[in-house]
């Protein structure tokens, strides 16, 4: 069966029926249907891979996680598992399949799929302190749209969440609390530009309310809850020591929340926790663990979105919202 004879039968020219079966936006949703109708009645089926190749494209859109140095490349974090599925889920949604890579250390970087006709875009996303990665990127400056979560750099590719709002959210929720000294777990340099966006956020909504703007407490090393745990031992080891934490990622709040326990300090009565990333692990944790949660969906589609649909006005900044789970207490 051919596409003569598809044509024949739905009473359209044969390059009507090319374009009707190629999601043309010229054909008409009536003539469409009449195509697709004769096709399936006739048993007719598009060759996709000889479409793709008479078109250019691949019909693939490749991801690269980027995860720790010296580590295995597949151990990254939840949140990078989160959103690597909504972005995979993205593209299919454009029509696109998945040609996903973890990639850690040098010898393994590997950016350039447009190039060598492996996919028709790229995305990119990761922890931002392996920097021998992302210069990689940067030096190798690769072919085709390009989109990036996570960067530690700012250049037109970029999508983060609304971290500033997000961080004014946790720190609201913890004055509404009651909690007058609220301190600040996460390192905020150049290699950590979210945990930066999230401290101004932090810093702002104190500020707003008259009370004490605490320094960022670096939080060392890549276990980031053991980093936690030790981060708190000395925060409340300090001459005036917090009511309350909000931490720049959810698994330092889960290292808070463990360290916290073995103080014997009540949370939420005595003490109150924010995380930040939406985490499923923090539903789990002694008590459930209050966050930030970006919209992971979107998250993946504004990524997607710069490869699908590359003249559109890109989306840069992902929307968040507070979830409630235990870990801070009523509203006074």
């Amino acid at each position: 069966m051919t596409s003569f004879d598809v044509a024949e039968a739905a009473g359209v020219s044969q390059s009507t029926v090319s374009r009707a079966l190629a999601g043309s936006p010229s054909i008409t949703e009536e003539t469409r249907s009449r195509v697709e109708a004769a096709a399936a009645a006739l048993g007719y089926h598009v060759d996709a891979r000889a479409a793709r190749l008479r078109s250019g494209r691949t019909g693939t859109m490749a991801i690269v996680v980027v995860g720790r140095a010296g580590s295995d490349p597949t151990r990254v974090s939840g949140f990078h598992y989160a959103l690597l599925g909504s972005t995979c889920a993205a593209a299919a949604e454009c029509g696109y399949q998945s040609l996903v890579a973890f990639q850690s250390d040098p010898g393994e970087f590997a950016w350039n799929y447009v190039a060598q006709g492996q996919a028709d875009g790229l995305v990119v996303m990761g922890t931002s302190v392996n920097r021998a990665a992302w210069n990689d990127l940067l030096a190798t400056a690769p072919q085709g749209p390009v989109a990036v979560w996570g960067a530690p750099f700012d250049d037109e590719r970029w999508v983060r969440a609304e971290n500033r709002e997000g961080a004014v959210l946790a720190v609201e929720r913890l004055i509404a609390a009651g909690h007058k000294r609220i301190g600040f777990l996460g390192t905020v340099d150049a290699e950590h530009p979210q945990f930066a966006e999230r401290y101004e956020g932090y810093r702002e909504a104190l500020v707003r309310h008259g009370l004490p703007v605490g320094e960022p407490l670096a939080v060392v090393g890549d276990d980031r809850v053991a980093a936690g745990r030790e981060a708190v031992a000395a925060m409340l080891g300090a001459p005036d020591p917090p009511d309350a934490i909000f931490a720049a990622n959810d698994a330092i709040a889960l290292g808070a929340l463990e360290a916290l326990g073995r103080t014997g300090a009540r949370v939420p009565e005595e003490f109150g926790v924010v995380g930040f990333d939406g985490l499923a692990a923090g539903v789990h944790s002694h008590p459930p663990l209050t966050t930030i949660e970006p919209d992971f969906a979107e998250a993946g589609r504004a990524l997607v979105s710069r490869i699908c649909y590359p003249d559109v006005e890109p989306t840069r900044r992902v929307p968040v919202r507070l979830i409630e789970r235990g870990s801070v207490r009523p509203v006074r």
